[in-house]
């Protein structure tokens, strides 16, 4: 299955498809609508992933029967709610089982509080962060967003990581030295606009080598730095203008907001992914199609491979 329209996401799905290491382990967790269950199941007959699916057997057998859709040879891990089978999950995880959380039907809250507990979960010195992925028709390379999911108000030493967390993603997508635009709503340092002041301290900091393998420039308004004719109508001097790769936010609502935005009115396809934990969390609405759970399977696949180059699963 490809998502036909949406090029960028084509080649993420190929390069896993071809690459030597096999099938990624995730945990799916509660996966008892149809949407989380074909997404998961596309992603397994496309070659990427061998799903654990965790929760109430019985509902999901009736659910797979009901789609039409043969889950006889597929693991299952019992729980009774959505509560046990995040905690089940994440458990797969520690244990080296899944090499990557996949979200179901259930609430955001539910299961990142299981992959944040701070005993049984899988956090690491890392803050965790979300990245779109955004396959754009109107732009010629995958964007990524972030963070637009987890961090509501980032503080500079919360940026830092969000930065790194992408730079990261951006690496294992195949983009060796990813632009990574500061987003704020001009181009110039404002004292009375934090972001601006973060997206100084950013760009001094990529300088100083404590931001490596990426080129940072900031602050950038969202259309010069996707717009490299807005950027020279602004008379604007910048590696990073018109050709970003990645985008970092002010905040979460704005994030939110430009990500959503994107898929709603400009027709653009979203992979949704969790960095910053032992392992990659799949995490997409659950009004999200099957289509973008694959493509977010694929996301969280190459990542697995980036950082586990010589793991067979």
């Amino acid at each position: 299955m490809t998502t036909s329209g949406h090029h960028a996401f084509d080649r993420l799905i190929a390069q896993c498809q071809s690459a030597p290491a096999g099938r990624v382990a995730i945990a799916v967790v509660s996966p008892t609508t149809a949407v989380a269950l074909e997404g998961a199941l596309d992603a397994e007959n496309a070659g990427l992933i061998e799903p654990i699916l965790v929760g109430v057997e019985a509902e999901i057998r009736a659910l797979a029967a009901e789609l039409g859709r043969d889950v006889s040879k597929a693991r299952f891990v019992a729980a009774r709610d959505d509560e046990e089978a995040a905690r089940k999950g994440v458990a797969l995880c520690r244990e080296g089982a899944a090499h990557a959380l996949m979200k179901g039907s259930l609430h955001t809250d539910v299961l990142m509080h299981a992959v944040l507990d701070s005993a049984a979960g899988l956090r690491t010195a890392r803050r965790l962060s979300h990245v779109f992925v955004i396959d754009a028709p109107a732009y010629p390379r995958p964007l990524l967003v972030t963070d637009a999911a987890i961090t509501i108000y980032p503080t500079l030493d919360d940026k830092v990581d969000i930065v790194k967390n992408a730079i990261e993603l951006a690496h294992a997508l195949g983009i060796a030295i990813p632009n990574v635009a500061i987003l704020s709503a001009v181009e110039t340092v404002n004292p009375k606009i934090t972001s601006t002041i973060d997206a100084a301290a950013l760009c001094k900091m990529a300088d100083r080598k404590q931001i490596a393998g990426a080129i940072l420039d900031g602050p950038l308004a969202f259309d010069t730095a996707v717009s490299a004719e807005a950027a020279r109508i602004k008379h604007l001097v910048s590696a990073v203008a018109g050709v970003a790769d990645i985008l970092v936010v002010p905040d979460l609502e704005s994030g939110n907001m430009l990500a959503k935005q994107l898929e709603y009115l400009g027709g653009a396809q979203l992979a949704g992914i969790v960095l910053g934990a032992r392992v990659p969390t799949i995490l997409t609405s659950r009004a999200d199609s099957a289509e973008t759970r694959l493509t977010s399977c694929a996301v969280a696949v190459l990542l697995h491979y980036a950082t586990h180059p010589a793991v067979k699963v």
